[in-house]
């Protein structure tokens, strides 16, 4: 082991005089040289980026995983898997579980059962809207979060050495102006005072300590100014950090956008199915009073026209008679499409979001669909995905 000995005591010295030198300027007995303002500046500005993007992160990182200790356990597998340099595995989400749970629950109760159906239609579901959330985590992992790390373990772990090693250089070069005012004062004392024979030694070893201070600080200075150019150089690469998060937080918002456009479509579907599925259950006596699931647990979404909100109050959604829910429509008029709509079978008609085309109804129909028609093609569309213009 080479232990040098000789160095390990100069070094101590070295941190010795600087903690003298920063504690003398806390206490304001010792002069301390000022960084340039634009310097300041920039130091100002990357401690704030710092700042912002720590609690931006983190609180990104409650949004995805609410709950402390899954995101805890999240955080140690990520390291442990990145240690070893494998690929992290897609976890199984929450809905995802749900959706499992609702499938093996109808194989029990028997998938030929009105429950039974139900759960399988509802689980399914449930996974799809499970498996777009993972594939929103994935993203946002990737494109926001990830950018926001390597920016706080990286350049940020770099301009924080270098701000380290500025300050070092910066009392450095205060204790050689304080050195060699020390010694200017000694000098010009001696210079004072009376020549005597004995002592012209003693003035030609302050005369020569003067020098050595004076190279010394010409040397501090030399090591501060050059510091300080590369700690503003790092500094300064804060703006391209700025576009960089800049752009990771527009795809993150598009991530955002995707992800909850793929529920709200998802559960128009399940709407859908599901009213489909009670009407061909249901008796003329029984579609008065069955309840729906679906408009109970997402009230959310366009409406029907004509449809009647139920009470908050109530704690038993009530579908509406034909009466409530029969449309007001009189021979055809326009209608505005809200949302994509894939056709299920040919007595359907496909549509696109914001295209205008023609409905009207007809005698004995479904209140919830319409006949549609774009040019030559006619079929049927659900009312939920229309905006009815007067």
């Amino acid at each position: 082991m080479d232990f040098n000995v000789k160095k390990l005591a100069s070094d101590a010295g070295v941190f010795f005089t600087r903690a003298v030198q920063f504690t003398e300027e806390k206490l304001g007995q010792a002069e301390k040289t000022e960084l340039d303002p634009h310097l300041e500046n920039l130091i100002a500005r990357a401690d704030c980026t710092k700042n912002w993007t720590e609690k931006i992160l983190r609180q990104t990182e409650v949004l995805l995983q609410p709950n402390p200790i899954d995101h805890t356990g999240a955080r140690i597998e990520e390291f442990i898997y990145d240690k070893l340099e494998k690929k992290l595995p897609s976890r199984t989400t929450n809905a995802e579980l749900l959706g499992q749970y609702m499938l093996d629950a109808a194989n029990e109760f028997g998938s030929g059962t009105p429950y039974g159906s139900t759960l399988i239609t509802v689980g399914e579901y449930q996974k799809r809207l499970g498996t777009a959330e993972r594939e929103f985590l994935q993203t946002s992992a990737t494109t926001f979060l990830t950018p926001l790390r390597n920016f706080l373990e990286g350049d940020w772990r770099t301009i924080s050495k270098e701000r380290r090693l500025l300050e070092n250089r910066r009392l450095d070069l205060d204790i050689g102006k304080a050195r060699l005012k020390k010694a200017k004062q000694a000098e010009a004392k001696a210079a004072a005072a009376p020549d005597f024979q004995e002592t012209r030694p003693r003035n030609y070893v302050l005369s020569a300590s003067a020098s050595a201070a004076e190279h010394e600080l010409r040397v501090a200075q030399t090591e501060f100014d050059r510091q300080a150019e590369v700690t503003r150089l790092l500094l300064e690469g804060i703006s391209s950090t700025h576009l960089n998060h800049q752009r990771c937080l527009q795809d993150f918002a598009e991530a955002q956008a995707t992800y909850y456009a793929q529920c709200h479509h998802f559960m128009h579907e399940l709407q859908r199915e599901l009213n489909r599925c009670a009407n061909a259950v249901s008796t003329p006596h029984q579609s008065a009073t069955c309840p729906n699931p679906v408009s109970a647990a997402f009230p959310s979404g366009p409406p029907s026209p004509g449809t009647i909100v139920p009470n908050s109050a109530s704690n038993k959604p009530k579908t509406l008679s034909m009466e409530q829910t029969q449309l007001p429509i009189t021979g055809t008029r326009k209608a505005k499409v809200l949302y994509d709509y894939d056709a299920h079978d040919s007595s359907e008609l496909s549509l696109l979001a914001d295209e205008l085309i023609t409905v009207y109804t007809v005698p004995g129909m479904d209140p919830d669909w319409l006949v549609g028609e774009r040019g030559n093609e006619k079929g049927k569309v659900p009312v939920t995905y229309l905006e009815l213009l007067s």
